[in-house]
Parts: structure tokens; sequence; C-alpha cells
């Protein structure tokens, strides 16, 4: 997966008076917690964190935090976790990082990409994309950044489910094999062009049935 870089400073101040501050200078609060390590409390950008969400929608990316404290520099490799958003005040609020290990299984979600034109759209089916992001587990080197499905070969009515898909090989599915990825719906145009589709081979073979018994 693809790793980018994100700029941090530790804070000492969690309280709200201090992270009000923090916003108004166009910084959103945030936590890296781990398994190997005690949270550290942090503030970064909010235009560059936008940034990373909106690339984390299209495909699934790593966050190596550089972070500047009191100590020192350190960087951290982790995923972004989880972002509070204030709908009202139109901000991000909140953010948090989990810090990984490259030695440590991951689980986490990935965006599915549908690529190619199914059979059923010619007919006038609809795509109908039911799980957009799927969960998957493995090394954090071997965990892809998307997961790309072809649907070529759905017709109206078909479904692919997450136990008909492929992985690379170290990761494995988390979600049930059950679940539905996309199905080609039936529509009231393709209902017409699949009923009429058996009464025009009729009309085609009628006139060769009257010609042949002209003949005979």
């Amino acid at each position: 997966m693809e790793t980018v870089t994100l700029k941090a400073e530790v804070r000492n101040a969690t309280k709200k008076g201090p992270s009000r501050r923090l916003r108004a200078r166009g910084f959103v609060p945030a936590i890296l917690y781990g398994s190997r390590q005690e949270p550290v409390m942090i503030a970064v950008g909010s235009e560059e964190l936008l940034e990373i969400m909106k690339k984390e929608r299209k495909e699934g990316v790593f966050v190596r935090l550089a972070i500047q404290g009191d100590g020192g520099a350190m960087e951290r490799l982790s995923v972004l976790k989880d972002v509070q958003v204030n709908t009202v005040k139109k901000r991000l609020d909140h953010a948090d990082f989990y810090e990984i290990r490259m030695d440590r299984e991951l689980t986490l979600e990935v965006p599915i990409i549908l690529k190619g034109r199914a059979k059923g759209q010619e007919l006038g089916g609809d795509v109908q994309h039911m799980r957009r992001e799927l969960r998957v587990a493995g090394l954090p080197g071997k965990l892809p950044e998307a997961i790309e499905l072809d649907i070529s070969d759905l017709s109206v009515g078909d479904s692919l489910r997450v136990k008909e898909l492929s992985v690379p090989e170290g990761v494995r599915l988390v979600d049930h094999g059950d679940v539905v990825i996309v199905h080609i719906a039936v529509t009231r145009a393709s209902a017409q062009v699949l009923e009429q589709g058996p009464a025009e081979e009729a009309a085609e073979a009628a006139p060769a049935e009257g010609a042949t018994a002209g003949e005979a």
C-alpha cells in the first residue's frame, strides 16, 4: 500500500480550551495509539488531513506521522482509524491514528473498484454497487491499496459475492462470503428486452418455416 507523510506535533494540553485554540490555528487534535505504546496526544494540519481523507476514499493508504515534540523528532507508521466531523461548524474535530507494525497482521477496509461494463447494462439492467469497501487481513506489506472487480460477464439478475473474489497471496477476506458486492438489477427496460427476445426469435423463424412448407 502507498504511504503518505503527515507532519504532527505533540500536544500536552488536552482540555477544550487548548483544543479550540488549535482548531483556530488550522490544526486538528488527534491521538496516536497502538498495542506496544502509551497513547500520544498530537495535532495535525487540517488541510493536510483532508487531503489524506480524500485519498483514502479512493485507495487505502498508510500514514507516516512525522512527530515533533519536546523530546525531539520521531516517526510512526499508522492508519487513520477515525475522524470526528462537526457538520454544523463544517470542520474536523478530532482524528484517531493506529500505529502498525510490519511484522504483525492488520485488518482494515480497502475500496472496491468496479471495472468493465456489465453485459446486463447493454440490456438496460442497473448496476447496484452494494459494498464499496471490503475488510481484509494480512501483513501490512501484503495488503492491496484497492480491490479491482471485473463485472463484464454479469448479466441481468447476476450478483458477485465476497466468496467469489480473488485476493493477493498472503491476504484473506474478513467479511462473510455471502455478502453481495455488486448486483445487476432488473429494470422495466431490461424486463421488456428480455421478454421480447424469444418473441423476436420466433418471428424471425416463422418466414423460414413458411418458405420451406411452400417449396414442399
